[in-house]
């Protein structure tokens, strides 16, 4: 009754607010919000991995400060959850259980388990968005950055330096935005027209500091030949030049390295790492505003999929081809 909602008699409704005076009663908001089926909560899903502190990890931590920025501006709060990589998926069932009037997905992989909790969340028309990940053939709600435009800026920067060849660390297959990098490292060379692209030279690792670290056994030996390597990310790329330092190639010195992303990490190594910028906060503001749209009586407002990056040269690329030590 305190809400306004429904039929009740004066006298009853009388009796009723004078107890709550003498009781000092106010109203449980989250109480009203669940009567009225609404929790102002919107449910963030991160996955989860044990020995792994992803909410420490620049992407994580830029992606869920530009959510949480966005969400606290527009009245709204936010619920971390966690999700095991190998449980089976139910977005749906999230929304049941823990009230949440949305939900925005980050960390996904294109698989048949996700693609099929994604369609049973779409086809209900309940508000979500996915960050950070397509999925040819599918028309989910996705917020992303043009990766393919990022790498395809990285290589060519590397490639007008005199480097006839790129070695490239990638991440996963799983994740859209590893298939679209490996797409711009090809559209590259591609419009370079000197020379053409050789898969032999592309390398997988999953985006960690330690897998860039483990790539180096494979990549060492081909310095003597090639002294260019984009790496899919700053914390691979990071791995890599310490990996490769031990072994006494220096970046900036005997090679030239691009990582991904513009991570701390990237501005404060040495050398500097040269980077391609994606506005991971911005997308992070954008995938709530996003979200929001879709719930009802919220204003609608023109929402891009693809954010544009921006290449960033420092030191570890500055040289050229020419100005290499020759070890």
């Amino acid at each position: 009754m305190f809400n306004n909602i429904g039929p009740l008699r004066k006298e009853t409704k009388q009796k009723v607010l004078a107890a709550a005076k003498t009781l000092n009663y106010h109203p449980n908001t989250i109480a009203q919000n669940f009567a009225r089926g609404k929790s102002n909560n919107i449910g963030v899903i991160v996955p989860y991995l044990q020995k792994v502190n992803l909410i420490s990890t620049f992407y994580f931590s830029e992606l869920l400060s530009g959510i949480g920025s966005k969400l606290g501006e527009l009245g709204y709060g936010l619920l971390l959850l966690f999700q095991s990589p190998d449980a089976p998926k139910d977005y749906v069932q999230l929304f049941l259980s823990q009230r949440v009037d949305g939900c925005i997905i980050l960390g996904l992989k294109d698989t048949p388990g996700e693609v099929e909790a994604l369609e049973k969340l779409h086809q209900l028309s309940l508000p979500y968005c996915v960050v950070n990940q397509t999925f040819s053939g599918h028309f989910f709600h996705t917020l992303d950055a043009n990766h393919v435009d990022g790498s395809l800026q990285a290589v060519s920067h590397l490639l007008k330096k005199g480097f006839e060849q790129v070695i490239f660390l990638n991440g996963p297959a799983e994740f859209s935005n590893s298939r679209d990098r490996l797409k711009g490292y090809k559209e590259a060379f591609a419009k370079n027209g000197r020379v053409s692209y050789n898969l032999e030279l592309v390398f997988q690792g999953n985006y960690s500091r330690k897998s860039g670290y483990q790539a180096v056994a494979s990549i060492a030996p081909l310095l003597s030949d090639i002294k260019a390597i984009f790496a899919a990310n700053d914390r691979m790329a990071i791995g890599l030049m310490q990996g490769l330092r031990e072994q006494g190639y220096h970046a900036g010195e005997d090679y030239a390295l691009v990582g991904y992303d513009d991570s701390e990490l990237a501005k404060t190594t040495t050398p500097s790492l040269s980077t391609v910028k994606v506005p991971l906060f911005e997308m992070g503001e954008l995938a709530a505003e996003k979200v929001l749209q879709k719930i009802p009586q919220t204003k609608a407002k023109e929402i891009p999929e693809l954010l544009p990056v921006t290449f960033i040269e420092r030191e570890s690329s500055q040289i050229k081809l020419d100005q290499l030590s020759g070890i």
